[in-house]
């Protein structure tokens, strides 16, 4: 009999069931509040009962854990210091798309050399949250693969759908039953309207296949994620962190019925990728927001050790230690200024 499946599979490999991931590496109580605290605090700032500014901030993507836990034990100390009016979130991304190929991130190759071990992946991923925050840093990511919240999910306490993914039925099922909040990002082309539209099927239950705790595969039957909100990251054309455009999404989302809450990304479309040009736009909306505009509720800024970055040489010896492997950062210097500044603007608020 001839075989008609898999044809094009080359091997199928098994991975540790998320249920055994996490009695391996456990969450202590010290992480356990860093969540539930961070969690607590975004929907506050969504809704308007906490008027701090969110501002999600860190690595474009994490490519080395000692790199990552230097950056947060910088951050924790900025964060001390800001604390009253600003609520920091340390961006912990380990999945990266792609437009055509590349890496694809921590988790799906971290020895950055396409062997792709996801299993070790998945793992330091997983230990390196812990580490985070036991620091009692609060993390956010992007979830891209939609079995890797299985094992990760429990530690993060805000969570990205990017601009490739968020017209996806699958990641719009997906956000629907993960346990944080979920900002969705306008189109690669600036379109508003496919971020509108996933909030608003997030908010329902939904029936999808997916994995339980012991890696089988189950039907996963959702409740709906209340605490959806969009994420404008500016598109191919133009930049939308302006007031403005803020206006204009402001509008699309009363038209839908949806509250009125925006996070801007600094980076992607509205910089260009330009990573000297993040300080403009953080600058901006934390005028913005000192203005009286209670609908700009938070910010992302793509921040490493040092700035700009770099390609993945082949020789792992040659890469520059805190600096990114994916888009261009600001360096910390810079990321420490924008913050202190920000705090100083936002003390004259209205």
């Amino acid at each position: 009999m001839q075989i008609t499946e898999n044809l094009n599979i080359r091997e199928i490999v098994p991975l540790i069931a998320p249920a055994d991931l996490k009695r391996m590496l456990p969450m202590d109580e010290a992480s356990t509040a860093t969540v539930l605290a961070g969690r607590k605090t975004v929907q506050d700032i969504l809704s308007g009962a906490d008027n701090r500014i969110l501002a999600i901030v860190g690595p474009c993507s994490i490519h080395d854990t000692e790199a990552a836990l230097e950056y947060a034990r910088r951050f924790q100390a900025l964060r001390e210091k800001v604390g009253d009016r600003i609520f920091l979130l340390m961006r912990v991304y380990f999945e990266k798309p792609r437009t055509t190929v590349g890496w694809k991130g921590f988790i799906n190759d971290p020895f950055l050399d396409e062997s792709c071990d996801i299993s070790t992946g998945v793992r330091e991923a997983r230990r390196l949250l812990l580490q985070i925050n036991a620091m009692g840093i609060p993390a956010a990511t992007e979830f891209l693969d939609p079995i890797v919240p299985q094992y990760i999910a429990d530690l993060v306490s805000w969570a990205a759908i990017g601009a490739r993914t968020t017209e996806s039925q699958t990641h719009r099922q997906m956000a629907s039953g993960l346990s944080m909040p979920v900002g969705f990002k306008n189109g690669t082309d600036g379109n508003i309207q496919v971020a509108v539209d996933a909030l608003t099927s997030a908010r329902f239950a939904h029936n999808f296949l997916g994995l339980d705790a012991d890696g089988r595969t189950a039907i996963v039957k959702t409740r709906g994620n209340p605490w959806g909100h969009i994420v404008l990251r500016g598109g191919k054309s133009k930049p939308n962190y302006d007031a403005e455009s803020v206006a204009d999404a402001m509008g699309q989302l009363r038209k839908a019925g949806m509250d009125t809450r925006l996070v801007v990304d600094c980076s992607h479309g509205n910089t260009q990728k330009r990573h000297e040009l993040q300080e403009v736009v953080w600058q901006n909306i934390v005028e913005q927001k000192a203005g009286g505009n209670s609908a700009l509720v938070g910010a992302m800024v793509e921040s490493n050790l040092f700035p700009g970055s770099q390609k993945i040489p082949g020789d792992r010896s040659q890469l520059r230690y805190g600096v990114s492997v994916t888009d261009e950062c600001v360096g910390w210097d810079t990321t420490e200024r924008m913050v202190l500044k920000a705090h100083d603007t936002l003390a004259g608020a209205v």
